[in-house]
């Protein structure tokens, strides 16, 4: 069968490619920017890439007219804190519109889980975009999760974020609100299972784990298996506002990401029983084994994908090629080389960089960088790394955006996505035994040529000592 996978480059959608083809299905995959999408090579023939955003219609037409089934796994909670709603409400009608002049039998969408007679701005969008999707000529199925833990979604890495830095927290009344969270190979499973299967056929069932759980629950039983000791004190004053602070500040979440994840959490998302998990043979894994499953998958440098790479971490949302000619007019340099007797080390140097390897020099200088982005509202360091190793276009990188990484030539060209009066180039090569390490700013008016300036002594030291660190 030919399926239409959108959001392929997404969490899910990465996740999802591989058990489409080994079901054996062709997938189209549907994705804003081509230069983001990496795909392991033996899935190529199986696989097309087109490029589309739902916001715009007229990108609609690569649609192929010959698809039987769709994936629909599109959102934009995190692009704007007042009007994401209207956004998911045009892109579902843009799309409805596309898929009915396909040859579509089967789509499936995966929404949350609407139960609460007040449900939160974000949960109400998905019903409204549920509403719209249902209403084409097309058998429909809405999968509708709560809170998904597997290593690197988003709400496993709020967690961890919370447990492994407070020993103490101080938290507002949410974290007494119930849920059922559900281990990414579930929703996973649901998800493949369901495609083509008369069973769920014009039908919405509510998927979670075994386990209702409430946020607090959640936070110490995350503490047991990593023993650790944590207390969490529960204060009434904390109003939605200062939690979306405290979350932001604490974990590696944006700002808008957080105000609507908040409002999400004061509703209470526990499934209704149905009779999918015996209709698929699906046997619910526990919340304390799908912790224990996203850890082994760390420790095995084995995340398939992360919410971080997403253009959700950050403000970017832009084509990589935007970015991939540094311009030199109207630009600051710094440029430096050092000689270097091991190239292939230096670039496996390079490739490690940022996460938990850090910078190489001055580390504390580059936190305390970090921290005064998180304070004017950027991305912070907190995001650090999917993989320890391996650096792909478009993965988020500390701070930085990956637009180019060629290993094979030794070069990696980053862009940075802190909080600037201007725009910054980070770019590393490796040639003729030379490293070579240069930084480009674009300054946007007279604050940003103050800035430059401002941050020489800086440079001079830390890329200077970088450098050389990253030559040894």
């Amino acid at each position: 069968m030919k399926i239409l996978l959108t959001g392929a480059n997404g969490y899910i959608g990465k996740r999802l490619l591989p058990k489409l083809i080994a079901q054996n299905h062709y997938v189209v995959c549907a994705v804003r920017d081509k230069g983001r999408f990496k795909v392991d090579e033996s899935f190529k023939s199986n696989i097309e890439v087109i490029e589309m955003d739902i916001l715009q219609p007229e990108t609609l037409k690569n649609i192929p007219s010959d698809i039987e089934g769709t994936y629909y796994l599109v959102h934009s909670m995190a692009s704007s804190s007042n009007n994401f709603d209207e956004m998911e409400a045009e892109s579902a009608q843009n799309f409805k519109t596309a898929i009915e002049k396909t040859t579509i039998k089967h789509l499936i969408y995966l929404s949350g889980i609407v139960n609460d007679e007040k449900l939160s701005k974000h949960l109400k969008s998905r019903k409204n975009v549920e509403d719209i999707l249902s209403s084409g000529n097309y058998h429909f199925t809405t999968l509708r999760a709560g809170i998904i833990i597997g290593s690197g979604s988003a709400s496993f890495e709020i967690i961890r974020d919370l447990v492994e830095k407070l020993p103490v927290m101080l938290t507002p009344k949410w974290v007494l609100t119930k849920s059922q969270p559900i281990a990414i190979r579930d929703v996973l499973q649901y998800l493949s299972l369901s495609l083509f299967n008369e069973k769920t056929y014009d039908k919405s069932f509510d998927i979670g784990g075994p386990d209702i759980l409430t946020y607090k629950e959640m936070l110490l039983q995350f503490a047991k298996i990593r023993k650790l000791s944590r207390y969490i004190l529960t204060i009434p004053v904390m109003t939605p506002r200062l939690s979306s602070y405290w979350l932001y500040f604490v974990t590696a979440i944006s700002y808008k990401l957080a105000i609507n994840l908040v409002n999400s959490m004061k509703v209470e998302v526990v499934c209704k029983t149905n009779l999918l998990p015996e209709l698929l043979n699906v046997e619910p894994t526990s919340y304390s084994e799908a912790i224990r499953l996203a850890f082994a998958k760390i420790e095995l440098n084995e995340i398939a994908s992360s919410w971080k790479d997403s253009v959700i971490s950050s403000h970017f949302d832009a084509h990589l090629s935007a970015h991939i000619q540094v311009p030199q007019h109207g630009c600051y340099k710094d440029s430096r080389r050092t000689a270097i007797t091991n190239p292939k080390l230096t670039i496996e140097n390079i490739w490690a960089i940022g996460g938990d390897t850090g910078w190489y020099y001055g580390d504390w200088l580059w936190g305390i960088r970090g921290f005064m982005d998180k304070m004017v509202g950027g991305v912070g360091l907190r995001r650090g790394r999917t993989n320890k190793t391996e650096i792909n276009a478009g993965d988020a990188l500390d701070f930085w955006r990956v637009i180019l990484a060629d290993k094979k030539s030794g070069r990696l060209l980053l862009f940075a996505e802190m909080k600037l009066p201007g725009e910054a180039w980070l770019e590393f090569s490796v040639a003729d035994n030379w490293l070579n390490q240069t930084a480009t700013f674009r300054p946007l008016g007279l604050y940003g040529r103050i800035y430059w300036y401002l941050m020489m002594p800086f440079h001079a030291f830390i890329f200077e000592n970088m450098m050389k660190r990253i030559g040894k």
